[in-house]
């Protein structure tokens, strides 16, 4: 399963063309520095920019670190040491046989916080990063300074969604098709990871439309490449539906009962097709601290790439105010 070179990868041959920069398809050239950190018995590839309080930015589904590129270099510019991380078994971190739960994977995240030095960090998780960012907050609440979350509910709320908005459920039918074996891996990685562009443009809202271009699509595609990454990026999704009717699976859902007690702010675009908005909304009955709601009008699932100024401005704004309001 591990790839033991999967950083330097030179990824695929083909319609592509060479990978970016000298670093490969993953550690892709910029202001910041890349290096790996050991935590939680893994080994995790980040990129980091700045000095100040820590930030750790977490990505979602078919991305890496990269997605981040512009908020790295935002907050460093704000006086912050932006963090982003590669999840457990992508980009250029282990990928290992196991450990793929959402409580494992929170573990992941807050020991990288602790692997890097620092007492504690703002968390900013997008997708699946924004749900082990909810999650992380619940079980390590000292180590999380903030909390923010992109296109993504808290994961009680992302569970009654699945199971009784069938809207909801009908959106995240990549989801339900990634429960098959082998078959959605394959998918995933062929025609050099074809599909990787096209669930980006699908789910991408109409105001932005020089976001994707092709080269920004064809760096997610070639990540997606990497020898066991497909599988590795689909395994916390299996561990998701499957432990719906499962005694883990309850009790996760129990110990997230756990309410939230740092500052958070929920950012969410109002045309998100992979996540509606009536989902992520509510997401506030399980924070018991100052909880901010930011719905950007006519952004699709990544309005952190789709609109980076507006993004970045509004989560820099945030993180300086010392009294965020409810």
């Amino acid at each position: 399963m591990t790839d033991p070179d999967h950083s330097a990868s030179p990824g695929p041959v083909g319609p592509l063309g060479p990978a970016v920069g000298t670093g490969g398809p993953v550690r892709i050239e910029g202001p910041w520095t890349h290096r790996d950190v050991a935590a939680n018995g893994a080994r995790f590839h980040i990129a980091e920019l700045g000095d100040g309080p820590l930030v750790l930015l977490l990505h979602g589904f078919p991305q890496f670190w990269w997605t981040w590129r512009h908020q790295l270099t935002a907050l460093a510019d704000a006086g912050y040491r932006a963090v982003a991380m590669d999840l457990r078994g992508v980009g250029g971190s282990d990928r290992t046989p196991r450990g793929y739960d959402p409580a494992n994977l929170a573990l992941d995240v807050t020991g990288v916080i602790r692997s890097l030095g620092e007492p504690d960090a703002a968390l900013v998780g997008h997708d699946m990063g924004g749900y082990l960012a909810w999650t992380a907050a619940v079980m390590r609440p000292k180590l999380v300074r903030r909390l923010v979350v992109s296109s993504m509910p808290h994961p009680r709320r992302w569970r009654s969604s699945m199971l009784s908005d069938f809207a909801q459920s009908r959106a995240n039918s990549h989801i339900w098709g990634f429960q098959r074996p082998w078959v959605p891996e394959r998918q995933l990685v062929a025609d050099d990871a074809a599909l990787v562009g096209r669930l980006i443009r699908d789910w991408s809202g109409p105001r932005t439309p020089d976001f994707p271009d092709d080269k920004t699509v064809d760096v997610y595609r070639r990540a997606m490449c990497i020898p066991s990454t497909a599988h590795c990026s689909i395994e916390p999704y299996r561990w998701m539906v499957r432990s719906l009717a499962r005694p883990d699976g309850a009790q996760f859902n129990r110990r997230m009962k756990r309410p939230v007690r740092v500052p958070t702010l929920h950012l969410h675009g109002s045309l998100d097709p992979a996540m509606r908005t009536r989902s992520s909304a509510g997401s506030g009955e399980y924070v018991e601290a100052p909880y901010r709601w930011r719905l950007f009008d006519g952004l699709g699932h990544f309005p952190h790439e789709e609109d980076p100024d507006g993004f970045s401005t509004e989560l820099v704004n945030w993180l300086k105010d010392p009294e965020p309001d409810r």
